[in-house]
């Protein structure tokens, strides 16, 4: 069973995320998971791409991105990529979206892949939204009625197993659009 080990706040300066978008039909055993389109990311060198494009010189402060959003009564959709500065050169075959200067609510979470990734029945997701409420932080969305929210990956963090075949993951959601 996963946990949430930290709870926290941090600030983001504008941002544009970089990558490419995904809905339910691309969906494998239910999930977006390693085995399905994040393997095709590793595969196919996606985050070299990027990463060239940002000037990224090493892995030390590298986070791949798992970002989704709701939109009411529409499909939810789910992008894999990077976060980059804002106004960067968006490569060839990739999309982008640009966020403003924002506050996020931040949740540390450890425990095995299966538990960590947001597909279970009650998820990961709805566990952290209930322990950044009890810190005083509320979820909000976008001018656009969009909730947004990301899994952020410290590689080689996670995937890659502890001695306990368990990995860390966070979970970062928007609590203040500037």
């Amino acid at each position: 069973m996963a946990e949430i080990i930290k709870v926290y706040k941090e600030s983001a300066n504008s941002l544009r995320f970089i990558g490419k978008m995904y809905d339910n039909a691309n969906r494998a055993n239910g999930a977006f998971g390693v085995k399905s389109k994040w393997n095709e990311w590793l595969e196919n060198g996606w985050f070299e791409i990027i990463k060239k494009h940002i000037n990224v010189s090493t892995d030390a402060s590298v986070h791949y991105i798992g970002l989704f959003h709701n939109e009411p009564e529409k499909p939810f959709k789910y992008w894999i990529g990077m976060f980059a500065p804002e106004n960067t050169e968006v490569p060839n075959g990739f999309d982008y979206v640009d966020f403003p200067k924002s506050e996020l609510g931040v949740c540390r979470v450890y425990g095995k892949a299966d538990d960590v990734y947001m597909n279970e029945g009650i998820s990961i997701m709805e566990q952290c939204n209930a322990r950044l409420k009890e810190e005083g932080m509320n979820h909000v969305h976008d001018k656009s009625n969009v909730c947004w929210a990301f899994e952020r990956y410290a590689y080689p963090n996670f995937p890659a197993p502890d001695e306990k075949e368990n990995g860390t993951l966070e979970i970062c959601l928007f609590m203040k659009f500037h």
